[in-house]
């Protein structure tokens, strides 16, 4: 495939992914960009690593009691999974809809939800918004335990209007107090509301077990009831159905994508390009996948001027050294280093700040994360031993057989790592770092330890540019 061809194939791996090693990349350009896209919409089996064999070496990570083992052993699937868009739609909707410990506290109910964003994050956005209204950490989150008849609790409500579905100015504050007592009677079951923070619903050793949805239909306001214009003995999933179909619903998904997969920023083209999703949007019976098809298909999602403009994510980051490195290959220990990492720069998972979720783009860099991000990518990056660095340093060796001066090693890791596109003057730069050293050789005994290290250095000093925190 030609070197266009090559980027482009980079380009929607980072996006509908977490980037792909060469090897990867390479199987992906045999099947072709449309295939490609194709497949990623429709994962088969994802070959991730085992959940039993976590648990073997991870007691933790069966109890799920500690904020720390519950995102590790969520990074180990997206480490270790073939299915990298069903991850990434996983950690869009944790954001969207946002969820967190600090107040759930029950880390396999969390858990349960992002394995419903698993299941149902591709499908119909109907059904995952009647997912959601059903999930126990949603339910405890935003307090729909505590909505009754006749004395009602508006948050779960309100933000299914302004934040999961419409956005604010599509709707009324009747409209939100009809929408809440739609959703009266939906709560939990497995344990009794007042005793949810006691071990009374333990399986012991292994923790709790995870709350399960109820529908408590004596408490279910099932009187007339009239919702953005339309009246009727409405119940939770009528509400939906009404919401889902509504204009300002496909344009608040079509926008929320765009900004996630495509830029942060909205400009002409892209306010072209959320039209188009919207009307896939209806099209399509409300399918997440045919809109995402629209969009990874589009000229505007494909063009160059889209490259590089979107800040990673630390979870898209974390991920995408590790599997650039091909790290944790088995359970280790220091799985735990890289979820605590990814705190440190602005995104535990299982715990956003807010109900708003993480504010992106550019507000997941100051002076402090830069440094936590470059780091991060540089440990990994710039060390022999790591499996990823060892195949760039092979492949670079089969590839060139004799002496390499500091420009093709330069435009050679570059093309091995992504390829990554640099600006000129970071390329200079890093030609002029690696001329400090003088020439190498891969391929002959007396110099190859010192050109290894040399190599995976240069690899190091690329994951610290600008070009490799973006996507």
């Amino acid at each position: 495939m030609s070197e266009r061809g090559v980027a482009l194939m980079a380009h929607l791996l980072r996006r509908a992914g977490f980037g792909a090693t060469r090897d990867e990349l390479e199987a992906y350009l045999d099947n072709g960009y449309e295939a490609t896209v194709k497949d990623l919409l429709s994962p088969g089996d994802c070959g991730r690593m085992p959940d039993d064999v976590i648990r073997r070496y991870h007691v933790d990570q069966s109890e799920l009691r500690i904020l720390d083992s519950m995102a590790a052993n969520w990074l180990y699937r997206m480490i270790s999974t073939r299915c990298p868009l069903e991850e990434k739609m996983t950690l869009f909707w944790h954001g969207l809809f946002a969820t967190g410990e600090i107040k759930v506290f029950q880390g396999k109910t969390l858990k349960s939800q992002i394995d419903m964003f698993r299941r149902h994050g591709l499908g119909s956005f109907r059904d995952l918004l009647i997912q959601l209204s059903r999930d126990p950490a949603m339910i405890f989150w935003l307090d729909n335990q505590d909505n009754h008849k006749g004395a009602v609790n508006e948050n779960y409500g309100r933000e299914l209007l302004e934040l999961f579905s419409m956005g604010i100015g599509n709707y009324n504050e009747k409209d939100v107090y009809e929408c809440v007592r739609a959703f009266t009677g939906w709560t939990i079951q497995n344990a009794d509301y007042m005793a949810l923070r006691v071990d009374n619903a333990s399986i012991w050793p292994y923790g709790k077990i995870a709350w399960q949805f109820e529908y408590a239909a004596p408490d279910h306001d099932d009187a007339e009831k009239s919702f953005l214009g339309e009246t009727g003995r409405f119940g939770g999933e009528d509400i939906i159905e009404i919401i889902v179909r509504h204009p300002a619903t496909a344009r608040f998904v079509g926008r929320r994508l765009y900004q996630f997969f495509v830029s942060e920023q909205i400009d002409e083209r892209g306010e072209g390009l959320v039209e188009s999703l919207a009307e896939t949007y209806f099209n399509s019976n409300y399918e997440i996948r045919s809109v995402l098809r629209t969009l990874f298909t589009s000229e505007h999602f494909k063009s160059e001027a889209v490259r590089y403009a979107h800040i990673k994510s630390p979870a898209e980051l974390v991920v995408g050294t590790l599997r650039l490195a091909q790290a944790f290959q088995w359970p280790e220990l220091k799985i735990r280093d890289a979820a605590l990492a990814m705190g440190y720069m602005g995104q535990e998972l299982f715990n956003p700040p807010s109900v708003e979720g993480w504010h992106e783009g550019p507000e997941w860099i100051d002076s402090g994360t830069l440094l936590e991000r470059v780091n991060f990518a540089v440990r990994h990056l710039d060390d022999e031993q790591s499996p990823g660095v060892r195949s760039i340093i092979d492949r670079l060796a089969s590839i060139h057989d004799g002496v390499l001066t500091p420009e093709e090693v330069v435009d050679a890791c570059l093309d091995l790592m992504g390829p990554l596109d640099v600006a000129e003057s970071t390329r200079e730069a890093l030609v002029s770092g690696v001329a400090l050293g003088g020439d190498l050789d891969l391929n002959h005994s007396t110099t190859i330890e010192d050109s290894r290290r040399r190599v995976a250095h240069v690899l190091g000093l690329m994951a610290s540019t600008r070009e490799f925190q973006m996507a």
